[in-house]
């Protein structure tokens, strides 16, 4: 199965589960955030890192938050969890204007760059979380344990952190946002370090925490984990959102181009075909064509059949989420 199809199957997948409707109870709504920092010598210079930023993040969904660096991603983040003050707009949290102190009781929070205080164990800092959370006793032991065996890091509970790596430091940090048992999960950017494995491990558990329902605001670079797992999404550029939408509405699947694959295919044909507008590209025995629009498609095939060439394949080839951020965010 192709990526595409294996992205195709999990909107399909994503499509059939609960909580991912377009009318749900709205959990995170941000209507025009801005937010200038006053920078240089006295502070006298004005940068505007996010402007009139606006989007809803509704119960129960998976929601991916995307843009490339210095769009004004964790700076939004920090004004929803109340970790900065915005210049302008406002936010709400379960229907309650941010900073609530009520609210931030009810998420759990992942920062780009979690610190850990070195000298304590993983076991030692969730415990430290959870009784930041109210968290007392008995059952904080056994809910800090379950949430370390969960992101699988258990086996390392009682290392110090200043021996862990980069990949475990994450997973510690995610415990330490599970461990009160959130309402909704904000996480910025939650597979920074790990290897191919752990982010398989941390898709599944953010598929099981919805499953468990559980809200999950996440923002990431790594564009397929978005197209694979998210119900809608939001992208910035240069503070502005550029898109936002349901995954489904804005990938409608319609064909780009269409990769014609060839075996003894001569240069004769191929420089027929590129004066036709296709590129080509040799892979070791065979050829393949870029046709651009459905159109060329039978066209090229008829040609390549009547210069002796054998169509190995024929890929049609859809708008995926990367190609959309590449347009619209770049």
């Amino acid at each position: 199965m192709s990526g595409a199809e294996i992205a195709g199957a999990a909107r399909d997948e994503r499509a059939l589960r609960p909580g991912s409707g377009e009318d749900g109870e709205l959990l995170i709504d941000v209507r025009g955030l801005l937010k200038t920092f006053r920078v240089g010598f006295l502070r006298r210079k004005a940068v505007e890192a996010v402007k009139g930023v606006s989007f809803g993040v509704r119960r129960g969904e998976i929601f991916g938050f995307l843009g490339p660096n210095g769009a004004g991603k964790t700076t939004t983040i920090k004004m929803l969890t109340g970790l900065i003050a915005p210049t302008g707009g406002e936010a709400f949290l379960f229907g309650a204007r941010v900073p609530s102190p009520e609210a931030r009781r009810r998420i759990g929070f992942l920062p780009e760059n979690p610190y850990v205080y070195p000298y304590l164990t993983p076991r030692e800092f969730v415990e430290l979380c959870g009784r930041l959370s109210g968290m007392r006793g008995a059952a904080l032991s056994r809910r800090a344990m379950e949430v370390l065996d969960q992101v699988k890091i258990a086996y390392a509970a009682d290392r110090q952190v200043r021996r862990l790596s980069k990949g475990m430091l994450q997973r510690t940090g995610l415990a330490a946002a599970l461990v009160a048992d959130p309402e909704m999960l904000i996480l910025d950017e939650p597979m920074s370090g790990l290897d191919p494995v752990g982010r398989k491990e941390v898709r599944d558990l953010i598929f099981a925490e919805r499953d468990q329902g559980r809200t999950i605001f996440f923002s990431t670079h790594i564009l397929s984990d978005v197209e694979a797992m998210c119900d809608r999404v939001t992208i910035l550029r240069e503070g502005k959102v550029v898109v936002s939408g349901a995954i489904r509405q804005l990938l409608r699947g319609d064909v780009l181009r269409t990769d014609v694959t060839l075996a003894g295919a001569g240069e004769g044909l191929l420089d027929e075909l590129r004066a036709m507008g296709s590129s080509t590209s040799r892979r070791g025995d065979v050829v393949v064509v870029d046709v651009q629009g459905e159109a060329r498609v039978r066209e090229v095939l008829e040609r390549s059949l009547a210069a002796g060439a054998q169509v190995v394949e024929v890929t049609p080839r859809r708008e995926t989420l990367e190609d959309l951020f590449m347009r619209r965010a770049l």
